[in-house]
């Protein structure tokens, strides 16, 4: 067999499949995605309204649930409006260089909203454990440097696969059977050896990703040890309280994730569209429960919620 020509095979564009087996059905389909599309944005972008409205919620907790906000707007808005323009348009075509954009943004916001419930961990561990110093350690300042530690571990941590991806030769094999481009997904259409693109992308995401969640799991351990301690049932409640909200998020976000990674692994026998219809949930529910979650859970998201938007309208009626 001659050697492959390794110039000139990245594929001027990739064909993005949408769920394989379910074509038919793609149109019935994208009516609960769109909705649940225009929902998150919706609530993600109250909260940010909201957050940025008002002055009283200019602290650290408000801050990163900003951030986190961000950060779902752009894991969902990475991946649904090309999902729905294949549904609705079978626009499938996808620049190479648009699939690798696409791919880059949308680990990367997997990642920084990984490191920003860090930080909400560490923000409620000192808010429950070191009360008296809580002022002093969870500055303005210090959110910033959460959001910039964020974004910089995640950029190194991402933007490799790109170099990764770039220097496979690519030999007509152009049909992703997903409904976005994913690192693997691009990978395995190369012909050439990826086990580099393999080792890395198991190996380094996902060992970033299990530290963090290490640390959350160690940080609401210290948390319950200072619950117990607390002399008061009613003071013991209280600081639960304010941690639900944030376990619920954490929920959200991880069991799904390592849900999916265990299906991919172990789950073979599972029909593949079902691990495509996973993977797009994956995308929409954290970017859609997390507004809910602290509106309905956080009193002063939803006093402001209702102050900005209830109270003016019963005023015009009244007018």
């Amino acid at each position: 067999m001659p050697p492959l020509n390794r110039t000139g095979l990245a594929p001027a564009t990739f064909i993005l499949a949408g769920i394989p087996g379910m074509e038919m059905s793609h149109g019935w389909i994208s009516i609960p995605f769109c909705s649940m599309y225009l929902a998150a944005l919706l609530g993600n972008g109250v909260v940010l309204f909201v957050i940025r409205t008002e002055r009283s919620l200019h602290q650290p907790v408000y801050l990163l649930l900003a951030m986190l906000a961000t950060a779902d707007l752009v894991l969902s808005t990475t991946t649904v409006p090309k999902m729905l323009a294949i549904f609705w348009f079978s626009a499938r075509e996808i620049s190479f260089g648009a699939c690798l954009t696409q791919m880059f943004f949308l680990h990367f916001s997997f990642s920084a909203e990984s490191v920003i419930l860090l930080a909400m961990a560490f923000d409620r561990f000192v808010a429950i454990c070191d009360p008296l110093r809580y002022a002093a350690v969870l500055t303005p300042a210090a959110v910033v440097k959460a959001g910039l530690v964020a974004l910089l571990r995640s950029f190194c941590i991402i933007f490799p696969c790109v170099f990764l991806l770039k220097r496979l030769p690519y030999c007509g094999h152009n049909v992703i059977p997903h409904t976005y481009c994913e690192h693997m997904g691009i990978a395995r259409l190369a012909c050439a050896d990826i086990s580099v693109n393999v080792l890395y992308g198991l190996a380094v995401p996902f060992a970033a990703i299990v530290l963090d969640v290490a640390l959350i799991a160690l940080s609401y351990v210290l948390i319950l040890l200072a619950l117990f301690r607390l002399p008061s049932r009613t003071a013991r409640r209280k600081a639960f309280n304010t941690c639900g909200s944030h376990v619920c998020v954490i929920s959200l976000f991880y069991v799904p994730a390592f849900f999916t990674v265990l299906t991919h692994r172990f789950g073979r026998e599972i029909p593949h569209h079902v691990h495509i219809l996973l993977a797009n949930l994956y995308v929409l529910f954290p970017p859609l429960l997390n507004p809910v979650v602290y509106g309905v859970r956080t009193q002063q998201i939803r006093a402001k919620v209702l102050k900005a938007f209830v109270c003016p309208r019963r005023r015009s009626l009244q007018e």
